[in-house]
């Protein structure tokens, strides 16, 4: 039994020390974690555009609910944040390359992600939600736009394009690399919808006034993680500690009431 308990711990330790190990027991992969203590920056990969999660204010800054969360990490670890910005679609490949080290871009965990990176726990619930001009007061539900010669414009790579595909078979889906791309199509009457994330689409109509309507309810509901590379299990469990400690602090509070509860924010962003 003893010797059953020590060769499990042992397992253990290698595990949470995330390791990669050569016939020779040389080290031969840090976890990011690691890296990230080595090097004293932490890189962070966005998709700006996603209200109000990740955006930038007029001095190319990133900012955003996901901005404060990663600052957060930032402080946590002891060391500097640096953003880099991609298309949605074009995050996991920078991951997988190195070329960052966290995604923190709303990003929904889903199974066939899961194959390719490792998520953190959830750190914010949300859904897919349907936008609509506002001189569409019919419209109450997805299936009404389900026919031939809609159109349904999405952000590609996003849940809310993957749904669309998969729940449309008649409309036709119009896929723009950032959902602003796509709520302007709708706008200069390109679509006749938007399907994305409801905080978006609420920060959309905020900024919109009556030109758009937000369809009541959610198509579904979704956890948003933060995404490593696959099988980093030393930073998976670091990310999970840290969010258990974040989430409900004063300080995420504080961020959530903000960017969320208030809009004073809208005239200190731009739309890329």
């Amino acid at each position: 039994m003893k010797k059953w308990l020590t060769a499990t711990l042992m397992i253990a330790v290698l595990l949470v020390a995330g390791c990669s190990k050569d016939a020779g027991g040389v080290t031969t992969e840090n976890s990011t974690l690691q890296n990230v203590a080595k090097n004293k920056k932490l890189v962070i990969g966005m998709s700006p555009g996603y209200f109000p999660f990740d955006m930038k204010d007029p001095n190319g800054d990133f900012v955003g609910y996901d901005v404060d969360t990663a600052n957060a990490i930032g402080e946590w670890l002891k060391v500097d944040v640096e953003y880099k910005q991609f298309t949605f679609d074009g995050l996991v490949p920078a991951l997988q390359t190195g070329e960052i080290d966290m995604i923190l871009a709303g990003m929904t965990i889903r199974g066939d992600r899961a194959l390719v990176v490792s998520f953190s726990n959830p750190y914010y619930k949300t859904g897919q939600a349907l936008m609509v001009p506002a001189k569409d007061t019919s419209t109450k539900s997805w299936e009404e736009l389900d026919v031939k010669g809609k159109k349904i414009a999405v952000g590609i790579g996003t849940t809310g394009a993957l749904l669309a595909k998969d729940l449309f078979k008649n409309a036709e889906i119009m896929d723009f690399e950032e959902f602003p791309s796509a709520a302007t199509a709708m706008a200069q009457g390109q679509a006749d919808a938007v399907l994305y994330d409801e905080p978006a689409i609420a920060v959309w109509k905020l900024r919109n006034g009556n030109q758009v309507r937000a369809v009541e309810g959610l198509i579904s509901s979704e956890n948003l993680g933060i995404a490593v590379k696959k099988n980093d299990i030393e930073t998976i469990l670091w990310l999970n500690s840290f969010l258990a400690n974040y989430i409900d602090s004063p300080a995420e509070l504080a961020s959530r009431n903000k960017w969320f509860e208030t809009s004073d924010w809208l005239n200190e962003v731009v739309e890329e």
